[in-house]
């Protein structure tokens, strides 16, 4: 599993604007529908199963990275986005620290393994510190998306 197989490009958000969790993912899903990857009527919903995933424990991951997800029928395939908050999002991570990146996914009901290879790709390049480094000092979605081609080409993944 790649970015490239899941992440709608012109959906990425370089600068989010929400200062709340709840604000964080709508703008993400949001965005994801304005692009095609979440059918419009599909919208609350989405939010709804992400913010209840959400319930059972945050995705705040640590070191500033949140990856929400959740799997939802008006979606056929997985989709995904990336987001930057250069200021911080308190997402109830688990280092109590305020998140900047956030990596989006919705599944298909059905996508059980490709939704996990797909969640395994995001932890093993967010594993890099440069990668994440390089990910916060972008300005545009051009500079994103040239991080996740490069990251897909295997140039961020660590040395096990």
């Amino acid at each position: 599993m790649k970015f490239s197989d899941f992440v709608k490009v012109d959906s990425i958000l370089t600068k989010l604007e929400a200062t709340t969790k709840e604000g964080v993912v709508r703008e993400m899903v949001e965005s994801l529908a304005k692009e095609g990857g979440v059918p419009a009527e599909s919208v609350d919903d989405v939010i709804g199963a992400v913010m209840k995933r959400e319930e059972l424990g945050t995705t705040g991951i640590g070191r500033g990275i949140a990856i929400p997800h959740a799997k939802h029928p008006g979606v056929s395939a997985i989709v995904g986005t990336v987001a930057i908050s250069p200021e911080g999002v308190d997402f109830s991570s688990l280092d109590c620290q305020k998140v900047n990146l956030f990596f989006l996914i919705v599944s298909p009901p059905d996508a059980g393994e490709s939704h996990l290879r797909a969640l395994r790709h995001i932890t093993a390049q967010l594993k890099n510190e440069a990668f994440c480094r390089y990910l916060l000092q972008s300005r545009t979605r051009e500079d994103i998306v040239n991080l996740l081609n490069e990251a897909d080409d295997g140039m961020y993944l660590e040395e096990e």
